[in-house]
């Protein structure tokens, strides 16, 4: 018995040698590729930022009620004033190396810049809110993460806020078209995010 178990575990070990020589070649051949679609984006020359799909903060969130004693409110009207004059760009799902190979390396410190100022809207706009909607103006907070929506955010409390704020005023039509909407996502949340809106519904 010793003999044929001892050739049955050298089988096993030559199978895993094996198995993780082909998994190594194809991570360095995957490495090898990204390293040199890396390098021919770092020569791309710079190029025009005109198709850059830039978003601007509507006017009426600034005179929104507000209340300066309460750090969340005024922290999100500073973020949003600051973000006034500032170019806006949601970038989501664009590596660096997309960018440099779309606009050129050289627009990678702008870009980044743009992508950053989204990341402080969305939190900006979440944290405004949510302020407004525990001090009952629920038609200011429904307009304010409705419009992040439209930003296509993918703060996944955003859209569970909506939702109850939609059944709470009562648009129960809204919030069955906030879930149509939801169920279109394609993100790595999109399932956890879809659950929990349709436990909000149901409730």
């Amino acid at each position: 018995m010793i003999l044929p178990v001892f050739s049955a575990v050298l089988l096993l070990i030559g199978i895993i040698a094996l198995a993780g020589k082909k998994n190594e070649r194809r991570l360095n051949e995957q490495m090898n590729a990204f390293w040199e679609r890396e390098r021919n984006a770092n020569s791309v020359r710079r190029k025009p930022l005109d198709d850059l799909e830039e978003l601007h903060i509507p006017e009426e969130f600034y005179s929104f009620p507000t209340d300066p004693d309460a750090h969340e409110c005024s922290e999100a009207l500073r973020i949003l004033e600051t973000l006034r004059s500032e170019r806006i760009v949601n970038l989501t799902g664009l590596t660096n190396t997309d960018l440099k190979e779309r606009y050129g390396a050289a627009n990678l410190p702008e870009l980044s810049r743009c992508d950053q100022n989204y990341t402080s809207l969305v939190r900006a706009l979440q944290m405004y809110a949510e302020w407004l909607s525990k001090n009952t103006h629920e038609a200011e907070a429904i307009k304010l993460l409705e419009y992040a929506l439209d930003t296509r955010t993918d703060v996944s409390a955003s859209w569970r806020l909506l939702m109850q704020l939609y059944l709470s005023t009562g648009r129960t039509a809204d919030a069955d078209a906030l879930l149509e909407r939801a169920e279109k996502l394609d993100s790595l949340t999109a399932p956890a995010l879809r659950r929990s809106l349709r436990e909000l519904r149901e409730k």
